[in-house]
């Protein structure tokens, strides 16, 4: 299992964090430009990731102002999970942690682990500059 995480200290309360992020719909903004054809709900997302496939995601779990979890719809090269979990630091300030959780063979880890990184770094650092 590779896993690729980071986290960022965002100036808003827990239970705002944890709205945005528990809306699927809020994640288009959190994507970087090679992602398009997006289409969402609150619990699913549809995307396309440019130069590679498409991808479906889904809300597995929800624990109110603790964790989203989303995995796969369908078929998937591999297995993954991604999570954004969330914790109070004081009133006004939330850690948003994001992980991404990949069963990748020598091979798969070799290609997609830059990327996972890059995209889990760049969806925290897109959370800070939306949320503050």
């Amino acid at each position: 299992m590779a896993v690729f995480q980071n986290n960022v200290i965002v100036d808003k309360p827990l239970d705002q964090v944890y709205q945005f992020l528990a809306d699927l719909n809020n994640h288009e903004q959190l994507m970087p430009d090679n992602i398009y054809n997006w289409s969402s709900t609150t619990d699913e997302a549809n995307f396309t990731i440019k130069n590679m496939a498409k991808l479906a995601l889904k809300v597995s779990e929800r624990v109110e102002n603790v964790e989203i979890i989303c995995t796969p719809v369908g078929e998937t090269p591999f297995a993954i999970k991604l999570s954004w979990k969330i914790e109070s630091i004081d009133v006004n300030q939330t850690k948003a942690s994001f992980v991404i959780d990949a069963e990748l063979n020598m091979m798969m880890k070799m290609v997609a682990s830059g990327p996972l990184q890059k995209l889990v770094d760049h969806q925290v650092n897109k959370l800070k500059d939306i949320l503050g």
